[in-house]
């Protein structure tokens, strides 16, 4: 008889800690992880102080909170691989239309979450607790991209002795937030743009499918 206000304190707390995520995530990116506050970031959400350290007990695990919302796009706890965009591109029907998805979902993702691990890698050099963040976070990075990878292993399209591994390093360079803001930051490109790039760039170092057709014998 208890289960609809507990189900309604569970709804209100992942509301509140979205709230806060969101704040916070406004206010890292605008600046810095240094400059931010808890009381400002409780002020940003309409929450009290005590509500954030209630629900994440420091500020290196709002900012952990803020990244995974970034990252998933919303507070459902589903793992990347099991997102709906990871699934539909390991199905799909051939090589090119995987990594098109794949491409596809990674723009998504990285129009959330770039701004935000720039901020903790700045933040990595000074917060062990954030040093440890960037490096879960690049090692799960890697471990889709190896998915992935594998993905295009299993169908016969990745270019003649590369490696399983060494596919997933090169996807895990061309798709990083790095280089998603060096495009569309720095450079002015736009997200379709890069997206349209990285594409290309994907199907060139990981298969063979982009290579020109042989010569016929005899050919000129």
């Amino acid at each position: 008889m208890n289960a609809p206000a507990t189900d309604g304190r569970a709804a209100r707390s992942r509301a509140t800690r979205a709230r806060v995520a969101a704040a916070a995530t406004r206010l890292f990116t605008a600046h810095g992880y240094a400059a931010t506050s808890i009381q400002a970031v409780a002020k940003e959400a309409g929450v009290a102080t005590q509500t954030v350290y209630y629900a994440f007990g420091n500020k290196p695990a709002v900012l952990k909170e803020a990244l995974d919302q970034a990252v998933a796009g919303d507070t459902a706890p589903v793992a990347t691989l099991d997102r709906p965009w990871v699934r539909a591109a390991l199905a799909a029907p051939d090589a090119r239309e995987q990594i098109r998805l794949h491409v596809e979902g990674t723009s998504g993702v990285m129009e959330r979450v770039a701004a935000l691990t720039e901020v903790v890698r700045a933040a990595a050099g000074s917060d062990p607790e954030l040093a440890d963040l960037w490096r879960t976070n690049v090692e799960h990075r890697r471990q889709v991209q190896e998915v992935f990878a594998r993905a295009l292993a299993d169908r016969g399209a990745l270019r003649p002795g590369l490696e399983v591994s060494e596919a997933a390093d090169t996807a895990l360079a061309l798709l990083c937030p790095e280089v998603f803001t060096l495009f569309t930051v720095h450079s002015g490109w736009t997200v379709e743009r890069w997206s349209a790039w990285a594409r290309d760039a994907v199907l060139r170092q990981l298969t063979h499918l982009a290579d020109p057709p042989a010569e016929a014998p005899g050919g000129r």
